[in-house]
């Protein structure tokens, strides 16, 4: 119950004030009312703060820990300079031995004094919210050790966990296990998760052994366990302590966020209690993290008959809400670090390295990665020493820091890696069967994106490689793990690929690009704009034929202008009978052998006067005779007309 306590070896609680502490993250706080944890992004770091960096400060200093204050300074800038949104801090609840990392702890309700004063700690979380960066705790609920300054036999008496030794040890790890049937227990242990979230403004709780928690015959063998009333192995108080625990935190901050550590294959781990799920905010995927790991140490001959490793998690991928973690665990007591889990010499080692940190960034799920591994650490971790920074001075590892950070930046650039992580919207196959050549191609999808992803974990060159893609567009190279910034050959897809109506991967569409060895390339989809545009192109094109029946309306105009035309048609009977009236002139022209003489002298000039005869128009025929034959004015003129005249005379007698 102590918020401080003595320095291992010594035991005492210390007496502290914890409430002086004046918070600076009220920006961070009032933000994370907003923060929605199934559509914003989420890259952990994973840190145990005690082998992070060593700093011996003397021949008495056998530890050489970096203080609270310290790392505020140098993890916080780290962890914000590489990219990640949240850093996940190990063995910061007060235990005894540094070699439980953590995990078997004696102080619920104290930091560890390694590194500092509570305030300290306080003031390293402070420093973490101002740089944007969340912060997650271990915390174990699970077990504690059985030393006497704990909780083991408090008052003389199995008090905290179980009387009966078949429920309350854990043979395996020799720790008393909480008994979740007292309310006494069930209230001491929501109360300190509060306590983080509340009094030191921790963001979540990653919580240990869930799956030790869930089994009554949990690393135990026949006869070393008792089942419960029904007679299951499942422990119905613990799963009922889920439930209050997932409850009363949602109720009280309801934007904190409690991780599972579970193993096994246990339903609805991430679901409501109102749905038969214990509550958990996110779970880690560990069967995920096995295949993988498996599948990646494999050489490039041996990974063709295990492809279903990569493929197989994307069965069950959203059946929780789940965090693929690369974690501490992964690279201790021989497991190898992640660079010498990788087949084949130094060089095939990064590449490979590289595609399977790419691979995982494209598959559904939040992220986490142990420090160390960003750069390639070459040995295990070891809690005792520090990580091997001095590798950094090599290319090799200098690339493959810089090619993490590059992750980080393009995993929160674009939604469609994480907005729809736990939503089968968010990702489709483009082709998983490719085992022969250890190539997988899938699609990321966000609410308005579409990334298109090519793994290639075989060391075969395909330079001409052709794939089905979603639809007809454009399709741009955003990221490639060749590309020279990142010690690659730099055989990128350096221009735009357009996609050609040819039937591949049962898609309609495909494209060709090159695709190096141990590599992984993202492209960016742009629909194509041809059909629709032009679509909405003839519009407007249609729009003019519109205006065309605008113009038409001039044709409407005209039919005005035709108006004549339908006041002709109106009056084509009218002109019918100004016709029969304009063929009276005919009739008087029948009629005209009495007027001859008064008609003839027009005659010469009847054919300059003829076109002008359109005079048929005015509404008078009679006055076309009259200008029609002018008085001769000169002797030739009149010589002339005389001669005609005469002609005419000898043509009608005739």
């Amino acid at each position: 119950y102590a918020n401080e306590a003595e320095l291992r070896p010594g035991t005492a609680s210390r007496i502290t004030d914890i409430t002086d502490y004046k918070w600076k993250d009220a920006t961070w706080i009032k933000n994370r009312e907003k923060f929605d944890e199934q559509v914003e992004p989420m890259a952990i770091y994973e840190v145990h703060p005690g082998s992070w960096k060593k700093d011996f400060k003397g021949p008495d200093d056998e530890d050489g820990f970096y203080d609270y204050k310290r790392m505020a300074k140098e993890l916080v800038a780290y962890v914000k300079d590489m990219g990640y949104t949240h850093v996940e801090l190990m063995g910061i609840l007060e235990h005894p031995f540094d070699g439980s990392w953590g995990y078997q702890v004696v102080g619920y309700y104290a930091p560890t004094s390694r590194y500092g004063t509570p305030q300290d700690f306080m003031y390293l979380v402070d420093a973490f919210h101002k740089a944007g960066i969340g912060v997650i705790l271990d915390w174990v609920p699970a077990h504690f050790p059985k030393d006497a300054h704990g909780l083991a036999m408090f008052d003389g008496t199995p008090l905290y966990e179980y009387a009966d030794p078949r429920l309350g040890e854990h043979p395996d790890w020799g720790t008393k296990v909480f008994d979740y049937s007292k309310t006494e227990v069930v209230n001491f242990l929501i109360a300190n998760a509060l306590f983080w979230v509340e009094k030191y403004h921790i963001d979540g709780l990653r919580v240990d052994a869930v799956a030790s928690m869930l089994y009554l015959d949990y690393g135990r063998e026949d006869g070393q366990w008792v089942s419960n009333k029904y007679g299951g192995n499942e422990n119905l108080e613990a799963i009922e302590f889920f439930k209050h625990l997932s409850s009363v935190m949602n109720y009280r901050n309801p934007r904190a966020y409690i991780i599972a550590e579970e193993s096994t294959a246990w339903p609805k781990v991430t679901m409501s209690p109102k749905d038969g799920g214990l509550g958990f905010s996110y779970k880690w995927n560990m069967g995920w993290m096995h295949d993988f790991l498996e599948y990646t140490k494999l050489d490039p001959l041996f990974k063709k008959g295990n492809h279903n490793k990569m493929t197989f998690g994307l069965t069950y991928a959203f059946s929780e809400n789940f965090i693929l973690v690369l974690s501490h665990d992964e690279v201790v007591h021989l497991k190898c670090s992640m660079i010498n889990k990788m087949p084949g010499y130094p060089q095939d080692k990064f590449k490979n390295l590289k595609t399977a940190y790419t691979f995982m960034l494209g598959h559904p799920g939040r992220k986490l990665l142990f420090m160390g591994q960003d750069y390639g650490q070459i040995d295990e971790w070891n809690e005792n020493a520090s990580l091997e920074w001095d590798l950094l001075k090599y290319p090799l590892h200098k690339n493959m820091q810089t090619y993490v950070r590059e992750l980080n930046k393009l995993y929160q650039a674009h939604p469609a890696l994480y907005e729809q992580d736990f939503d089968t919207e968010g990702f489709e196959w483009i082709n998983c069967s490719y085992h022969e050549e250890s190539m997988i191609i899938f699609l990321r999808r966000g609410k308005e994106e579409t990334l298109l992803c090519v793994c290639n974990f075989d060391n075969m060159d395909h330079e001409k490689f052709r794939l089905g893609v979603p639809f007809a567009g454009k399709y741009k190279e955003i990221f490639n793990s060749d590309a020279k910034e990142f010690g690659g050959e730099g055989r990128t897809n350096s221009r735009v690929k357009a996609s050609k109506k040819i039937e591949w991967d049962e898609r309609e569409n495909s494209i060709e690009i090159h695709i190096p060895p141990m590599s992984f390339m993202v492209f960016s989809c742009t629909p194509e704009e041809k059909k629709e545009s032009p679509k909405r192109l003839t519009t407007k094109k249609e729009s003019p034929k519109r205006l065309t029946t605008k113009k038409a309306e001039p044709k409407k105009l005209a039919t005005k202008k035709e108006e004549p035309k339908k006041l002709t048609t109106e009056k084509k009977e009218e002109p019918k009978k100004l016709a029969t009236a304009k063929e009276e002139p005919k009739k008087l022209e029948t009629a005209k052998p009495e007027p001859v003489p008064v008609l003839a002298p027009a005659d010469p000039i009847a054919e300059p006067v003829t076109t002008p005869a359109s005079a048929v128009t005015k509404p008078e025929p009679a006055p076309s005779p009259a200008p029609a034959a002018p008085a001769p004015t000169s002797a030739a003129a009149k010589k002339a007309a005389l001669r005609a005249a005469k002609k005419r005379g000898r043509n009608k007698k005739r």
